[in-house]
């Protein structure tokens, strides 16, 4: 049935609970009863009903029944009976829109961008929530971004691999691979996201002249998403990044690429808000976390990570106006073979920007390179450095119950600003070895306290 029509219906508030249509004290006949009920759906349940995509008018015979039944002392009883008719609509509001129905092929081969598109705007015109369901298979997807729309109770159920091109030519320029942009209360629940990367890490590796790679899954100026239970293989650059959104749950999440490969973040978090990282394993050749100039309000927490660079703050100052990073948690989290631990890292050039009330809380360390680190003269290929101060202001950083092993003969460094010293680093319970033996801890221009048992020695 065609209900396109239904969205010229709308309520007439005005005449809701008007005098007109009370029923006076007398005892209602039948009649009075169906009249008032022809009135009231047009004006209340029409909303309801319009509201989880279905026509009243589908209603009026059996509700013109009903009422020929209810006798003059049962009117009371006709809310019930109402919502009796009405709750199987109710039951069978949600819609799912199946990719396969609208042309996509799940042989890894076949384009199945436009059949995911197409679901997306079904989904977005539906007045009820909506799930897009990917049944098991492999679908081949060039770059696609998913716009926001009015609806916003919108769910991915992956069952599948998506499977970017073969050819990293062929979205390798494109900022984002897949990206939900300005979207609101989106789910994207299972599902593997293969990028297929390694043709483009090989062409990196190769000093050829290559595209710089799309990130994986792009979130970009959202609000309420959440991400469970989804795999990202083999980015050709980042696997997730956040940027410009509020209230983001990543739970479950496993980032897989190797140890080698360029520029491949597990996950990147910049200019956004209440962002959660729960439960999620990440193996990647760069920062299993990066956390970008923005950030504010994060929480990461039960992460294993390894290989990878650690969870990083930064880097930071590579502009003169940079937003600030702030209220960030650290805790539960386990580095294995990493080549940073906990890393807070700013370029020595000037910046407004700042890292303030960050906490690295119960943390793991099993054969890191550099477990503890700040590093305010960041400059990874030690070329073209901009051997200046540092503009940005570390403060109020407390790292507690720290321990495992170190790789390095050097555990803790904390090398600040030289403009800018850092203020209020609070160490308590760090307890980290060098090949059974204490290791050693560096400092310059770095102020705060030490408590408990900390090894190494603190040089605060």
């Amino acid at each position: 049935m065609n209900f396109d029509f239904l969205h010229q219906l709308q309520v007439p508030t005005s005449s809701i609970n008007s005098p007109s249509n009370r029923f006076n004290s007398s005892t209602p006949s039948s009649s009075s009863i169906s009249n008032y009920l022809s009135t009231q759906l047009s004006s209340t349940i029409n909303f309801q009903l319009i509201f989880f995509g279905f026509s009243p008018l589908v209603l009026l015979p059996y509700l013109s029944t009903m009422v020929q039944v209810v006798s003059s002392n049962s009117l009371l009883l006709l809310p019930a009976l109402l919502f009796m008719v009405l709750q199987p609509y109710w039951a069978t509001a949600e819609v799912t829109y199946n990719v396969v129905n609208l042309g996509a092929k799940g042989d890894g081969r076949t384009d199945s961008t436009k059949a995911f598109l197409n679901a997306w705007a079904a989904a977005c015109a539906s007045a009820s929530p909506a799930t897009i369901y990917a049944p098991p298979g492999r679908y081949l997807l060039r770059n696609a971004v998913f716009r926001g729309c009015n609806n916003h109770a919108i769910t991915f159920k992956i069952d599948a691999t998506l499977v970017a091109p073969s050819d990293y030519r062929v979205i390798g320029n494109a900022h984002n691979w897949l990206e939900f942009q300005e979207v609101t209360g989106v789910s994207i629940i299972g599902g593997v996201l293969d990028g297929q990367g390694t043709g483009l890490w090989a062409c990196k590796k190769s000093g050829k002249r290559c595209p710089s790679g799309a990130t994986t899954l792009g979130l970009t100026r959202s609000n309420n998403i959440l991400v469970r239970g989804l795999t990202s293989l083999n980015s050709q650059m980042f696997h997730i990044v956040i940027n410009g959104c509020h209230n983001v749950k990543l739970q479950g999440v496993t980032v897989s690429a190797s140890g080698q490969s360029p520029n491949t973040d597990g996950i990147h978090v910049q200019l956004s808000s209440g962002v959660m990282i729960l439960d999620t394993h990440i193996k990647t050749g760069d920062d299993c976390v990066s956390i970008g100039p923005g950030a504010t309000n994060l929480w990461i927490e039960n992460v294993a990570c390894g290989p990878g660079h650690g969870i990083s703050i930064g880097s930071l100052a590579k502009d003169l106006k940079e937003e600030g990073v702030q209220n960030v948690t650290v805790k539960a989290v386990t580095f294995i073979g990493t080549q940073n631990g906990v890393r807070i890292k700013s370029w020595a050039r000037p910046s407004n920007g700042f890292v303030k009330h960050v906490v690295f809380q119960h943390i793991g360390m099993a054969n890191v390179q550099h477990p503890i680190v700040i590093d305010q003269n960041y400059c990874p290929r030690h070329k073209n450095c901009p051997g200046k101060a540092s503009g940005v202001k570390v403060s109020d950083v407390t790292y507690e119950d720290i321990h495992g092993t170190s790789e390095s003969e050097v555990a803790m460094r904390f090398e600040c600003s030289s403009k800018y010293p850092c203020r209020g680093i609070k160490l308590k319970d760090v307890k980290l070895t060098y090949r059974n033996k204490a290791p050693q801890s560096t400092c310059a221009h770095a102020g705060g306290t030490a408590s408990g048992f900390i090894e190494p020695a603190s040089c605060l």
